[in-house]
């Protein structure tokens, strides 16, 4: 007999976002000058016994040096949601890139994890590169380092099972080593993409974000992505505003929405 798996409360709360960038720089098949947002978030997954935290965002220094509009520390932005970010045991960091590794040190009892791949990725010969190594801030891959010699990191080779009804799973593409996040809930599976789809067009279109490792990954991970859930409304993607306003508000937070929750729109 198989066991009950708990249903999470699972949010996403916004930190930070970037106006007036253009089409161009969000699709790779698009040469239009269109402006298109981006929103910067933190999600959190939830029970009675625990709360797991997926990315870390980045810091107001981090957002002033590449040009973004700094809402809320990530730790504020969780205690918002009633998370007290130095309690929290166990964080998923999709990818070693500068928005989502920022501010490691809000979680000083917790176990991150990653895929082997993406700490590979992260120390390796690409990093020589700008176009890849301009993804990453130096200091936030210094620290995950640090934190694997303190004995706090659990890497994962492909599939990872954290908790009961909380999984993730090695897509790659967007960087050798991006993860996403299964999680189950009282309307079914839920995908946390982070960067395997930037927008829910990525996913639609076919149309990768330019910021890639393998092209041919991406998109392979889009279909992949789409077998673990029963509807793309299932699939969170990792920078589009309208997660802001298709999803309930957690009470009057204009910057956090329940994702557990049916879109309303």
């Amino acid at each position: 007999m198989s066991a009950v798996l708990p249903n999470y409360e699972v949010l996403a709360l916004r930190f930070a976002h970037a106006e007036g960038r253009s089409a161009k720089q969000n699709f790779l098949m698009d040469a239009h000058d269109l402006p298109t947002a981006m929103a910067f978030y933190v999600w959190a997954i939830r029970d009675l016994d625990r709360v797991i935290v997926v990315d870390t965002g980045f810091s107001a220094a981090a957002a002033q040096k590449r040009g973004r509009d700094f809402l809320h520390q990530p730790a504020e932005v969780l205690a918002m949601a009633g998370i007290d970010a130095a309690q929290v045991g166990d964080a998923v960091i999709t990818h070693l890139h500068w928005d989502h590794s920022g501010n490691m040190g809000m979680l000083p009892r917790a176990t991150f994890h990653l895929q082997d791949t993406e700490m590979a990725y992260a120390t390796g010969r690409r990093m020589g590169h700008p176009f890849f190594g301009g993804s990453n801030q130096i200091e936030d891959v210094i620290t995950m380092v640090r934190n694997v010699y303190a004995g706090r990191v659990c890497f994962h080779d492909g599939f990872g099972n954290i908790a009961p009804g909380v999984t993730l799973h090695h897509i790659g593409g967007h960087t050798d080593g991006t993860q996403v996040v299964r999680v189950h809930t009282a309307r079914g599976w839920i995908v946390l993409a982070s960067d395997a789809a930037h927008y829910w067009a990525n996913l639609r279109d076919r149309n990768p974000f330019p910021r890639v490792s393998d092209i041919g990954k991406t998109i392979d991970g889009f279909r992949l992505v789409e077998e673990m859930v029963e509807s793309i409304d299932h699939i969170i993607p990792g920078h589009d505003p309208a997660v802001l306003t298709r999803f309930p508000r957690l009470g009057e937070h204009q910057d956090i929405v329940r994702l557990d929750l049916a879109p309303t729109l």
